[in-house]
């Protein structure tokens, strides 16, 4: 059944950790798969162009299925494979609209976080601005603050105590924060989600390699 997919991806990259973790949840093991250095610019080679024109990662295919935006991708997988693995979409519309509406925001959290983490990286040495930095950090840090409210109102997980397509979409995003440093003690709620979903079975199985393989991370978001 996954034989016929393909999937190009990058160690660490959010947005391919999330395909990935539906992957597992949807019982798809044995997919091709191809893992691509960012820093090599292996994203932009012919085999990926082929299949996403942007040259970006994920670019997943499912027979001549093209899916090359995650969200859209992890739809489409528990879309095509209801009765199969993981139920992520819980069936009571209470639980689906908070489930919707925390995917979406994840979108938000995440480019949150990736303004603090990666401002060296898109911004020039002579352009970074002591004032957008700052603004960036107090930008995530109320994101932080909503989030670690969403968990005390929910539970262990983002919709309840079930795991749904909420938590395929923003986990990734939180174990970047601790990838980068962020401190525990100060954010409890969302280091206890953390530390629960972390040893689940498909985020153990797509766990990023290079972090496996220097677990010690970076402490970016330190005094975050």
């Amino acid at each position: 059944m996954a034989e016929n997919m393909t999937l190009f991806w990058g160690s660490g990259s959010a947005p391919c950790w999330r395909v990935m973790i539906a992957l597992e949840e949807k019982n798809l093991q044995g997919y091709k798969q191809k893992l691509l250095s960012f820093e090599k610019l292996e994203h932009k080679s012919p085999d990926v162009l082929a299949v996403n024109p942007r040259g970006q990662l994920p670019s997943f295919k499912h027979g001549d299925n093209i899916l090359n935006e995650s969200y859209a991708a992890c739809f489409y997988l528990e879309n095509q494979f209801k009765s199969q693995g993981s139920k992520l979409i819980p069936d009571g519309p209470a639980e689906q609209a908070i489930m919707y509406q925390r995917m979406f925001e994840g979108l938000t959290f995440y480019d949150k976080l990736g303004a603090v983490i990666y401002h060296e990286y898109y911004v020039p040495e002579g352009e970074r601005l002591a004032s957008a930095i700052k603004r960036n950090c107090q930008n995530l840090i109320t994101e932080l603050q909503l989030w670690e409210g969403y968990l005390d109102k929910t539970g262990s997980h983002l919709v309840g105590s079930s795991f749904t397509l909420a938590d395929v979409m923003v986990f990734p995003t939180v174990a970047n924060l601790y990838r980068f440093g962020l401190s525990p003690e100060r954010y409890p709620k969302l280091a206890a989600y953390y530390a629960l979903l972390k040893d689940r079975p498909s985020i153990k199985a797509s766990w990023p390699p290079h972090w496996l393989e220097y677990p010690k991370g970076q402490d970016t978001l330190k005094d975050i």
